[in-house]
């Protein structure tokens, strides 16, 4: 495997995943500029996640049909458009739509990123090649407050998304130099129909999740959109079993590995959608910490995760999918629960270790995931296995944003009095049930399944056949 591959891909995907939280510390400042209100520019954060869930589902049929590179750098083409306009919007209006191309081209690099590396890489060099996409994931969400922070208050809060273009430009260039040439492949014509249906259900669900969560509408709105969402779900299904080429093959799910990759990574991310929210606000809130100092203490679940990039496949190797998952999945929820337990008398020296296991549990389980929804995938349904992971990816990601806020308010009503560390405490803890949800699913699995990719027992059975 040509390791500068995951690397352009991982870099790409990583300022996909910091912008999409970039912005959440430096909405005063933005406001400020743009004449409106914090709470009305939270607008621009759910225009985004709307503009991913409308247009993943057709990434995997556009990388097929027209080639996953030449899909990749358009998509960092379009992102780059989006973030020049962001960083040159002078109205609130004019800042919701920019966000919104930013969002179209995010849409693709995360899911064709994916199409392409599956498609260039052995499967038995697959773990090691995921481990550079989970970094970013990872570390996205974590080091976007502190970034935003630090160039809104020190530079120009213009430049969180002006230094997109120099990154993507490279991003380009070494896109066109090394990434491998995929040959477009027949894959039917266009369910536009089914992209009607997945749009309005997908956008529908996280647009609701996101107004309930960051009231910048009226809850009924949420509502209203979570109802059209639901029933759209409902239509897709029921036009995806007549239709021979859908947008999200829903046949997929039939695979054993594939399902239970996709519903544990669902809960999983659950914590991973709620931690940037509620971290940041408990240790500002609760602690009486800075912005830019919550910032710098969350980043330390990002040092755990890159510190994992290299054993994570020695470890699949030695104890197989089921094992490491079934365990990385309940320190994952463990790790929240403790989160629940954090206070100002707790030395911070526990606080940083705790967020850099953290990290660590995260990143092998997430890169495991990332693999196992591979393992017994055809080369030619691997365009639609990414569409369908990355749907779910964005809608869990956005419900665990959505539970964290109705366990906080919930918190408020049991309790009364104003918000407080216990509220955000409590709401870690009902994270951390969920999130331990997503072992259920991997207990299911077969005991030797994707072992072609782990290669977990591989080398016990090149021995037996020898001996005989």
């Amino acid at each position: 495997m040509n390791r500068i591959v995951p690397l352009i891909l991982a870099v790409a995907l990583f300022m996909e995943q910091m912008d999409s939280t970039v912005i959440a510390t430096s909405l005063p400042a933005i406001a400020a500029d743009l004449e409106t209100n914090p709470i009305a520019l939270k607008l621009a954060l759910t225009s985004y996640l709307v503009a991913l869930a409308i247009f993943i589902p057709a990434s995997g049929w556009m990388a097929d049909r027209f080639g996953p590179r030449r899909i990749f750098m358009i998509a960092i083409g379009v992102f780059m458009i989006g973030s020049l306009m962001c960083a040159m919007a002078d109205s609130l209006s004019s800042f919701v739509v920019s966000r919104f191309i930013q969002g179209m081209g995010g849409s693709m690099m995360t899911p064709v990123a994916r199409l392409v590396l599956v498609r260039a890489t052995e499967r038995n060099r697959l773990i090691e090649a995921m481990a550079w996409l989970t970094v970013p994931a990872l570390m996205g969400p974590m080091v976007g407050p502190p970034i935003g922070g630090f160039l809104t208050t020190f530079v120009s809060w213009h430049w969180i998304f002006l230094v997109n273009i120099p990154i993507g430009l490279i991003g380009i260039a070494l896109s066109r130099i090394f990434l491998p040439v995929i040959p477009p492949q027949a894959n039917g014509s266009f369910d536009s129909i089914g992209f009607i249906f997945s749009g309005l259900a997908a956008s529908g669900i996280v647009f609701g999740l996101s107004v309930i969560s960051l009231p910048a509408l009226p809850t009924i709105y949420g509502i209203i959109a979570m109802a059209v969402g639901t029933i759209c779900i409902g239509l897709y299904y029921l036009h995806a079993k007549r239709q021979k080429n859908p947008v999200l093959d829903l046949t997929l799910f039939a695979i054993p590995t594939f399902r239970a990759s996709i519903l544990s990574a669902s809960f999983a991310r659950f914590g991973i959608g709620a931690t940037p929210f509620l971290l940041p606000l408990m240790l500002q809130i609760g602690f009486g910490l800075t912005a830019f100092q919550s910032g710098m203490v969350t980043f330390v679940g990002a040092i755990g995760a890159i510190a994992m990039k290299f054993l994570t496949a020695r470890i699949y190797a030695r104890f197989g999918f089921k094992n490491v998952l079934i365990t990385t999945i309940a320190l994952s929820a463990f790790s929240l629960w403790v989160m629940s337990t954090f206070s100002p008398v707790m030395p911070f020296a526990a606080i940083y270790s705790i967020l850099f296991l953290t990290g660590v549990f995260r990143s092998v389980m997430f890169t495991g995931m990332n693999a196992l929804v591979f393992a017994d995938i055809e080369p030619d349904k691997a365009g639609p296995a990414t569409a369908i992971t990355a749907v779910f990816q964005q809608v869990s990601l956005a419900l665990g944003v959505a539970i964290a806020g109705l366990m906080v308010e919930a918190s408020l009503k049991l309790q009364g009095g104003e918000l407080g560390l216990a509220s955000f405490q409590f709401a870690f803890f009902a994270v951390s049930i969920i999130a331990f949800l997503g072992i259920f699913p991997m207990l299911r699995l077969n005991k030797n399944a994707g072992n072609s990719v782990s290669g977990h027992g591989l080398d016990r059975i090149k021995r037996s056949e020898q001996d005989a």
